[in-house]
């Protein structure tokens, strides 16, 4: 089910190089295209420090003397299905282990274990919020809790679940959108203000159509699943109506990308956007669940983790005492 790294970097490509000591650009500063989506035994969803509350990663890093500006003790995913690694390791259950922000499997290499390879004090503190079939409604829950685990860095992928209802006329408005993601940020600002925040875009929901319409698999897993009917249902019809529809469903998803990164360029450098960078996203049905045809598989996991890690990277080579705001 897997595929190697070769392949996936055919497919999508990471996130462009950038010349040594600059900085990626900021979320809404300039259009960026990269071209091209319960507790399992060994993953590590809780958090631990002494007394109970992990003290602030700058105190610790300024404590010991380090040369590293920003080390994050504590990291929460917050979402839906995808960052809850569904369906990525058994059939219909989450799998945290094998999550793109917070998993712990080696095979996804994912924000977590890059963080610990960048020196990151967060061993044990990766904290998994996000939840199958989450909305945009469910985002400031979500955010409360990551505020009470003591985040010093969380990831967002949220809004597909916005877009895959029953009907196209049931999916969520772009500023009801907005709206409630600047307002679970500032949420998370009020009571976490170093916090730092990676949003990720919205999958691009057509290019699950164009991977698995010709799979009789997939048409069956999404028929019996009743699985984003939205973009999903009569999938191979070429009627106009049938176009229209899918056209509609992907413009709202574009415009839920496009509210990420305004309200993301309006929290300021301490939030980044991937620019689009997973909508644009190419995938290849082999990076998709064999149980579904529609959520990551170990190896689509893992792509994300990928595309998206190196645009926060350079955090982790700021100078000490470097306070982003």
């Amino acid at each position: 089910m897997l595929t190697g790294v070769v392949t996936l970097v055919a497919v999508c490509p990471a996130a462009p190089a950038r010349a040594a000591g600059s900085r990626p650009v900021e979320a809404g500063t300039a259009k960026r295209t990269v071209p091209a989506p319960v507790r399992v035994a060994g993953a590590r969803t809780g958090f631990r420090a002494a007394g109970g509350r992990p003290v602030a990663a700058r105190a610790v890093a300024a404590g010991r003397g380090a040369p590293a500006g920003w080390r994050p003790v504590v990291m929460v995913a917050v979402g839906d299905s995808i960052s809850s690694g569904f369906n990525a390791c058994g059939w219909y259950v989450p799998c945290p282990a094998r999550s793109w922000a917070t998993g712990d499997d080696e095979r996804v290499r994912s924000h977590y274990l890059r963080l610990l390879g960048g020196g990151a004090p967060v061993a044990g503190h990766g904290v998994n919020l996000a939840v199958p079939g989450a909305t945009s409604a469910d985002l400031a829950r979500q955010m409360a809790g990551a505020v009470a685990r003591r985040a010093d860095y969380v990831t967002v992928l949220v809004g597909a679940q916005d877009a895959c209802v029953a009907d196209e006329r049931q999916m969520t408005p772009v500023d009801v959108y907005r709206r409630r993601v600047a307002g679970a940020l500032e949420t998370l600002r009020a009571g976490r203000p170093d916090v730092r925040v990676f949003l990720a875009s919205v999958p691009d929901l057509r290019r699950l159509w164009q991977v698995g319409r010709n799979s009789v698999a997939a048409r069956a897993f999404w028929a019996v699943g009743r699985i984003c009917p939205s973009m999903l249902a009569r999938p191979r019809s070429t009627a106009p109506a049938d176009r229209e529809r899918r056209d509609r469903v992907r413009a709202r998803v574009a415009g839920y990308n496009s509210a990420l990164a305004q309200v993301c360029a309006a929290y300021g450098p301490a939030c980044r956007f991937d620019g689009n960078a997973l909508f644009d996203c190419r995938f290849t049905r082999d990076q998709l669940s064999k149980w579904d045809f529609f959520h990551p598989s170990a190896s689509g996991q893992r792509l994300i983790a990928q595309l998206t890690f190196p645009l926060i990277e350079d955090w982790l080579r700021e100078p000490a005492g470097e306070r982003v705001t």
